[in-house]
Order: structure tokens, then sequence, then C-alpha cells
């Protein structure tokens, strides 16, 4: 399904994601028309084992508390967030909110309701 560019700002204002927002997110910041952080909360073994393609930043729970300071520079931009099944981002979501965090989204249902392309063994992104 084609987005407009409203609806697709709109879709990163909101606090919960479905499977297909976060596809056709992708595909709109391969073209260009939108910008955001992906970032994976799981740990690194569950990151090799599935990740979603396209996926910035792997941050997991049990290291972020050390390394938000680290996110400060991302204060600012669209964050969304996952994990195995949407718990997890919610926890760490409220905490970032408290920090003043405005525009942190996440995959409501996590990589399990995932359909669009995922990678089994990817190469670990960028970490802090």
């Amino acid at each position: 399904m084609q987005y407009n560019n409203e609806e697709l700002q709109g879709m990163l204002e909101s606090k919960q994601m479905s499977s297909d927002a976060l596809e056709s997110l992708l595909k709109a910041r391969e073209e260009g028309i939108v910008n955001f952080t992906l970032v994976d909360i799981r740990e690194v073994y569950e990151f090799e084992s599935a990740s979603i393609d396209g996926t910035d930043l792997l941050l997991p729970t049990s290291v972020i508390q050390g390394h938000l300071d680290k996110l400060e520079a991302l204060k600012d931009e669209p964050i969304i967030l996952y994990c195995r099944t949407g718990n997890r981002t919610g926890q760490v979501m409220a905490a970032l909110e408290r920090m003043g965090y405005e525009k942190i989204v996440h995959l409501s249902r996590g990589i399990l309701s995932f359909s669009g392309a995922t990678s089994h063994k990817a190469e670990i992104p960028n970490t802090l």
C-alpha cells in the first residue's frame, strides 16, 4: 500500500506501529522520503538469530542503562524500537520518555509479528 508523506509522518508520531507500517516506512526511508533510526533492543544472540533488514543500531536492554547518554544525539529524531514481542520496548519507551524523548515508536508485537525482510546471522549494526 502506498502512503503519502503526511501519513508516513503520522506513523512516526504514534506510540505503536504495525508490521505493515514499519515495512512502508523502511521503503520510504530507502527512497529518501522519511528519516528515522531503527533500534533493536534485544540481546546479541537474539539479533544473530533474526533481525529486521534496515536495523541501524543494536542496543541490548542488558547494557542500555550504561549508554543512555550516547542516545542524546537521537533525542530530537524519530526512533523506532523493536524487541521480540513488544514487551521490552514498552519499558524502554517509558524510560526514554521520562528523559524527554518525544519521538519514540515501537513495533507493537515485535519482530515475531514482522512480515517484512529479515536476515539470519546479519552483521551487527553500529552499537553504542
